[in-house]
């Protein structure tokens, strides 16, 4: 019979201080004040900082871009390769990863991805071109 008291006791005490728990801050949050440093905190763990590129990772793709349009070209020239189609498609495969890379990085708006769109590939060209990307 004291056990059950006590039992009861206890559990109206800590009925009671519950609300008294619950309320911790008592002063409003300013979330104005903190909204831009969250926004460049997480801009930052994502891997952009205020907007600009690496110039060493711009002139990497640029390379690469180059190397890999150097080498369609080949492709397209030579007359003796073997399983032509297929490398020509690995390649093509290859310089529109690298192209959508560098419009990323350029910060030009790209389509979804489609295999093998001339249209979208040339305008994504033109638009690095007028941006300053050359390969």
């Amino acid at each position: 019979m004291p056990w059950t008291v006590l039992a009861k006791l206890t559990v109206v005490a800590l009925a009671a201080l519950g609300p008294i728990r619950e309320r911790r801050d008592p002063r409003p949050r300013s979330t104005a004040r903190h909204a831009g440093r969250f926004r460049r905190l997480v801009g930052f763990l994502r891997g952009r900082r205020s907007g600009k590129s690496d110039p060493f990772e711009v002139l990497r793709v640029q390379t690469r871009l180059g190397v890999v349009a150097d080498e369609v070209r080949a492709l397209e020239r030579d007359q003796s390769v073997f399983a032509k189609a297929h490398h020509l498609e690995v390649t093509q495969t290859a310089y529109d990863a690298l192209l959508a890379e560098a419009c990323q990085l350029a910060g030009v708006p790209t389509g979804p991805p489609s295999h093998g769109d001339e249209l979208e590939r040339f305008r994504e060209e033109v638009e690095l071109a007028s941006r300053g990307w050359s390969w």
